[in-house]
Formats: structure tokens, sequence, C-alpha cells
């Protein structure tokens, strides 16, 4: 099984062996236990469990499960972190982070544009019960300071963000909220542990849709949540009360797909930044948004906190939503789809999916114009996708 001296190896070694355990049979990587209980040899040995006194496995839901402690140990030592907790969506691990740090009255800031699901959880859920939340546009950085109040508990943000891809300073972030007392959450499901480390950078807590890149193969859906210990035990009894567990099988295939996670995501890479160097000089497209862009508003800052620029990218089409749906439609490779960070390569308006739900008004404050069109590149030449939106684009 790693060790703490795996936090100082490559990230491709911990994706392979990071968390793993051989088990009696002599399994190369830690097996699917499917069980949603675990016996014990005697009363004793399940108390010294139940009550603290010894690491063992119990009951899944809670989840003290081989597969499921394999997986978080994994994604800990991926993002430099003590500890994890994997959830059944990303919603879920955002959700029950923010439940165990705030209370009634308390607040959230809110730094750019964040995924529509994240939104309205902010924006429309919390709300009732009693937590608010600040908006800033990821411009608005610099009225941090000021938009933290005595009840600010959180300062969440995503970085790239969905769809803008702007590039939010962790550091600068960072050293706002904590010279204020108030915790920094990271979403890094667009850049991945490949291209970004937050909790290096000066964040508290790290969460991801493990659905995306993370799981890689678009046949999951979960969530993670990483941090220091004294972050994620608070976190640990709203998961388990809340049922928001990751099934086993899930936790399995999630360790699956790590294993390649750094040789998937480098490629992602390289075919965004050749399909967004396309769209660049392409007379029907009036803007792209790429951090490896160097003309790109973020790309200085992208440059100093990211190892890699990701495999997402937007732009901007020249036409209405009608005739860019229709550009749409034409591509081949690109698959209509909501999610991202597969081997496939997908394509969405945001207006029709991830941001359907927010208000024009709002969308038109945060640039998702309807004419924007957002790819997750997967890991096809990026010749062929290159061909296929020269011919759809026209």
């Amino acid at each position: 099984m790693a060790t703490e001296a795996d936090i100082q190896t490559g990230l491709s070694t911990l994706c392979v062996h990071g968390g793993e355990q051989l088990d009696a049979n002599g399994g190369i990587h830690t097996p699917l236990y499917n069980h949603s209980t675990f016996g014990f040899p005697s009363t004793k040995a399940l108390l010294d469990v139940v009550e603290g006194r010894a690491d063992g496995n119990l009951y899944t839901r809670y989840g003290l499960n081989p597969t499921i402690k394999s997986v978080e140990r994994k994604l800990a030592l991926l993002e430099g972190g003590e500890a994890a907790l994997v959830f059944s969506s990303g919603m879920a691990a955002e959700a029950a982070t923010i439940l165990a740090n705030c209370r009634n009255g308390d607040h959230i800031v809110c730094i750019g544009d964040v995924y529509g699901g994240t939104y309205e959880l902010l924006e429309s859920n919390l709300p009732n019960l009693d937590i608010n939340t600040t908006f800033l546009l990821g411009s608005e950085i610099g009225r941090l300071n000021d938009a933290i109040t005595d009840r600010t508990r959180i300062v969440f943000f995503e970085t790239p963000t969905n769809p803008n891809m702007e590039v939010i300073d962790i550091a600068e972030a960072a050293r706002v909220a904590k010279a204020r007392g108030v915790l920094v959450v990271v979403d890094n499901t667009f850049a991945s542990p490949v291209n970004q480390s937050p909790l290096k950078l000066g964040a508290d807590i790290v969460v991801h849709s493990t659905t995306k890149y993370l799981g890689g193969h678009s046949d999951l859906t979960g969530g993670v949540v990483i941090a220091a210990k004294s972050l994620i035990n608070p976190i640990w009894p709203w998961r388990k009360n809340l049922g928001q567990m990751m099934a086993p099988e899930v936790a399995f295939l999630l360790a699956r797909s790590l294993r390649t996670l750094v040789v998937r995501v480098r490629q992602q890479n390289a075919n965004a930044q050749a399909v967004a160097e396309f769209l660049a000089r392409h007379p029907k497209v009036k803007k792209v948004n790429y951090p490896g862009l160097p003309n790109f508003a973020g790309h200085n800052v992208a440059a100093a906190q990211m190892a890699g620029f990701g495999g997402i990218l937007s732009f901007v089409y020249d036409g209405d939503a009608q005739a860019t749906a229709a550009a749409v439609d034409k591509l081949r490779y690109f698959t209509i789809a909501a999610s991202l960070g597969g081997v496939e390569s997908l394509v969405t308006q945001p207006i029709t999916t991830t941001h359907h739900g927010m208000t024009p008004e709002e969308r038109s404050r945060r640039g998702i114009v309807d004419g924007m069109v957002r790819l997750s590149c997967g890991l096809e030449d990026a010749e062929d996708l290159i061909a296929d939106l020269k011919q759809a684009l026209g």
C-alpha cells in the first residue's frame, strides 16, 4: 500500500500505485468489495472499529469499505492533501462541504463563473437555510476583501471557470481570504491535479466532479473533497447522514481511470491547444477563451499557477443561437452532450445545458452569449478535430 513517502514520488507513479493494496490473493490492484457490511471475529473487534481504536471496515455508507478507502487515499495523494472523501456526485461534495462549514446567517463569496448547478445551489437553495452568497465576476477579484463580512465562512471559485475559462489567481484569493479567517474552496475539476495544485497555492479545500477528468470515460458519476484531516472530519457526518456515499463499484471504476489520468490529460491539453489556435484564426469565430493563448486575458496567471492549460475551451461563433446550433449540429467527432473530460470530444452551447437555468440577464452580465460554444477535447487526433470544426463552421 502507498505510504506517506509516496507523496514525494511523481504524479504518474501516484496515479498507478497510490492507495493500492494487495489482497490476500495477490491482486495487483485493490479489489472491488461490493459489500454493504463487513463481519468481525468478536464484539471487541467490532467495538474497536466503531469507537475509533482500530482502523477497519464496517459499513459502506460510512465509507468504511476497502475499495472506497483505497481510492480516497489515491485522490488525497494526487492533490497533496491529508485526506479525501468521495461522494455520489460533484454537487454532493460541494453541498456537504458548505453545510459542514456554514450555519444560519452565514455568508459565502463566489468569484467568477461557476457550473450552473453550483450557481443554483448558491443562489436558490442555500438562501432557504439563510446562507447567502455574494457573486463577484472574475474581473472583480480586487473587491474580494470588501465583499467579505464577519459572517463570511467560504470563498468559493472554479479555475478555470465554466464556461468563460477565466483564470482566478488562487494565491491572491487565498491571501485575502486567510487574512480575514475565511476558508478558500477551489473547484479543480477543469484543471485536474495534472495541471493545477490549489492546496499548494494556498487553498484550504479542493473539490472535484470525478465524473469529468478523474473518471475520464463518461461512465461514472461522482465527486470528491480533499483537504487537511481537520477540515475533512466535519464533512464526514454530512456525507454519512445525507446518504451521499459513492458506490464501491463506482470507486473501483474511478481507481481504474486514475491510473491513466496523466497520459490522458496531457494529450487533451495538446489537442485543446491546437484547436484553440485554429479557432483563433477562423473568420467566423469572434472570440476564443483558452488560457493557453498568449492574448487570453488570464494567460499570465495561468502560466504561473498551471502546469498545463487544460482540455476545455469555449468560443463565440459569429451568429445568433439558431445559427450557432446549426453549426454545432454539423459536427461529427464532437458529440453534442453535457459534461466534459472524457476520452471522446464533446460540444455544447452553455445556453442549452450548463447555464440554461440562468436568467438571460445574468448570462449577459457574465458574457455567456447565445453564440458561445464549449468544447471538451478528447483523445482523437487533433488534425481530425480541426477538420471537423472546419467543415462545420464553414
